[in-house]
């Protein structure tokens, strides 16, 4: 029987390298996505076309009230696509990131990534954990920031440090139930994250590249395939650890 892993944020970016990635190594995929309904679909249409099975299912991680509909739903899916009540991986991966200095950043904006990185994070799986089938795993995305500092992002690294105490707390409470569950932290990657700085803007590119060992910024594709690995079985005694994906940025 096939793994399914649900993703959230997989109609782009990270999360859309990260679903097709977990479809090469064999598993099928819940692609959950805010508001992109055509980028979701072709994501879809990408994994079919590697053989796997994929559906696409609406959510915004910052409406807590919704999840209880949204766990409803994914029930449906389940049943409806696999014949299954359950499935075997959570990524955590939709967010979004804020760039201002201590003293310019906003009540809403520290409000908005705390509710989607932080909130999010804990009550979607407080809500899907019925749902993962003992021995799945979890997968909660943080960032390189949260080990060493780049001014402007203090409020989005507090909430990916939060996130990493959180997976700590995760891994200890869904451990009787052989759950695994890790933070995976890149570093500077060129995605649109941020409206695209790193992957757009030569000189912040070059900045970024000059602090990492081996000498450029990450791509989506140095970043799916570790998480498609973290999920094998080969990685089951894994647990309650930060693996940071960053070439060796600030080290």
């Amino acid at each position: 029987m096939s793994k399914i892993a649900l993703i959230t944020g997989a109609n782009r970016g990270l999360g859309r390298n990260t679903a097709l990635s977990i479809a090469r190594h064999g598993g099928d995929v819940v692609v959950a996505y805010r508001g992109n309904a055509a980028q979701a679909a072709e994501v879809v249409t990408e994994i079919e076309a590697l053989g796997r099975k994929a559906v696409a299912l609406q959510l915004d991680v910052s409406r807590v009230a919704d999840f209880p509909a949204f766990a409803d739903a994914l029930r449906d899916s389940l049943r409806n696509a696999w014949g299954r009540d359950s499935f075997d991986h959570l990524v955590n991966n939709a967010g979004h990131g804020e760039f201002a200095p201590i003293g310019e950043t906003t009540e809403a904006q520290f409000d908005g990534l705390f509710d989607v990185h932080v909130k999010g994070v804990f009550f979607l799986t407080q809500a899907l954990l019925p749902l993962i089938v003992d021995g799945g795993r979890i997968v909660n995305f943080s960032t390189g920031l949260t080990r060493f500092s780049h001014a402007g992002f203090a409020a989005y690294a507090a909430a990916k440090g939060a996130v990493e105490v959180l997976t700590r707390y995760m891994a200890q409470e869904f451990g009787p139930r052989g759950i695994a569950v890790n933070t995976v932290a890149p570093g500077a990657i060129e995605t649109d994250f941020g409206g695209g700085t790193v992957r757009d803007n030569p000189d912040v590119n070059a900045k970024f590249a000059g602090l990492t060992a081996l000498g450029r910024v990450g791509l989506p594709d140095d970043i799916g395939p570790m998480v498609a690995s973290l999920l094998s079985d080969d990685n089951r005694w894994v647990t309650a650890q930060r693996i940071e994906v960053s070439g060796g940025q600030a080290i």
